[in-house]
């Protein structure tokens, strides 16, 4: 029997069963769950109290159908493959500047379900088109001479939330070998904002650093207010203490061994520096002349496109540890938030902000990294 025969059996019955002596209801009963194979007791309740009321339709899961998932799959890729967590809140604003541009236009179905995607959501739509990371050497040289006039400083109490105390390394293109004079790279990362700048130089030279980093205060759109290194005779020198020192800037270093005490920094390096340039050995100021052509888009790129998530706090329980992070937000965004701009600045930077086109800026990029995968500019 059909259920649609039972249920119309059950509501036939059903009167009956309600208005029949006792003899006559264990007949009906008898019949009723003979006819229908359901157990006596269960039989019993449903000739009791009539045919069950009919489900309300469950409302389904949002469907993303595949015109969906192409155009998150061309956002992820312009986004340059930020994770699930960053591009959710992002994406109102990327959508935005790729519209404001002309460079993408979705049908509004296809646009309101494309924002509604939950982070887990993205990244089962994405799974198939992550890549494996490779890692690199590590080139630190300790100077130990002027340890004792410079503080350490762990990422515990970096509680700074005013823009200008930074975090700085070296990252270095010595391919497999770290022989020889090779391109060093000079990254900073804002703690406040994580606002992140990068220069090339041809060698770790003091004076070279040095002048890296003038040429990155120059660029900042906030003043410097300190900066935390780790323990490499690149920056652990009197060159830089002093002229710490006479701009009043607060110069601390990390723990000898210990890279979480530049977690800010090691993370820009390995997700900016080393997904895009990678690991090759890079030679010569004219190598290094290249990189800071692709810096100059990169950093626009990376402050105006890149979304991160700051630590708020974390939970211990035992031997298990929660941690809490803000709403993604871009390095320009988390700087407007801040409030310590001037208001030219704030003009410059929204004007500059709003001529950005973000496929252009990408396409900038991979055209000048061409150039530096080139024989000759290695």
């Amino acid at each position: 029997m059909t259920p649609l025969a039972r249920r119309q059996l059950l509501q036939a019955l059903h009167p009956h069963y309600r208005s029949a002596p006792r003899a006559g209801k264990t007949q009906i009963l008898d019949t009723f769950a003979t006819a229908t194979g359901y157990h006596r007791k269960y039989a019993l309740g449903l000739l009791r109290h009539g045919p069950p009321s009919p489900r309300r339709p469950r409302q389904g899961r949002l469907r993303y159908d595949a015109p969906v998932v192409e155009a998150l799959q061309r956002v992820w890729t312009l986004s340059g493959g930020l994770c699930s967590k960053r591009l959710a809140p992002f994406l109102p604003a990327l959508l935005e500047a790729l519209e404001r541009h002309g460079e993408i236009r979705l049908a509004p179905t296809i646009r309101q379900r494309l924002l509604l995607m939950s982070p887990a959501t993205i990244d089962r739509k994405l799974a198939p088109y992550r890549r494996l990371k490779l890692r690199g050497r590590t080139t630190t040289r300790p100077g130990a001479l002027l340890k004792q006039h410079i503080p350490v400083r762990t990422f515990a109490q970096w509680n700074d939330l005013r823009p200008g105390f930074t975090e700085i390394d070296l990252v270095a293109h010595c391919g497999e070998s770290a022989h020889g004079e090779f391109v060093q790279t000079l990254s900073l990362v804002d703690i406040a904002t994580v606002w992140f700048e990068a220069q090339a130089v041809p060698t770790r030279s003091q004076r070279a650093v040095f002048a890296a980093l003038t040429t990155i205060q120059a660029r900042l759109p906030f003043p410097l207010r300190g900066i935390d290194s780790d323990n490499d005779s690149a920056f652990i020198n009197a060159h830089l203490l002093q002229y710490c020192q006479r701009q009043r800037l607060t110069f601390t270093r990390s723990r000898t061994y210990t890279k979480n005490d530049q977690a800010h920094v090691e993370e820009r390096n390995g997700m900016v520096i080393r997904r895009l340039i990678g690991y090759d050995r890079y030679e010569g100021d004219r190598a290094a002349q290249t990189l800071n052509r692709v810096y100059e888009t990169l950093r626009l790129w990376t402050n105006f496109f890149q979304p991160t998530m700051k630590l708020v706090h974390k939970t211990r329980r035992g031997a298990k540890v929660w941690n809490r992070y803000d709403r993604a937000q871009t390095p320009y965004q988390r700087l407007l938030t801040s409030r310590c701009l001037s208001t030219i600045t704030a003009q410059v930077l929204a004007t500059r902000y709003a001529n950005l086109n973000p496929i252009a800026v990408r396409q900038g990029i991979q055209q000048q990294l061409q150039t530096i995968w080139t024989p000759v500019a290695r």
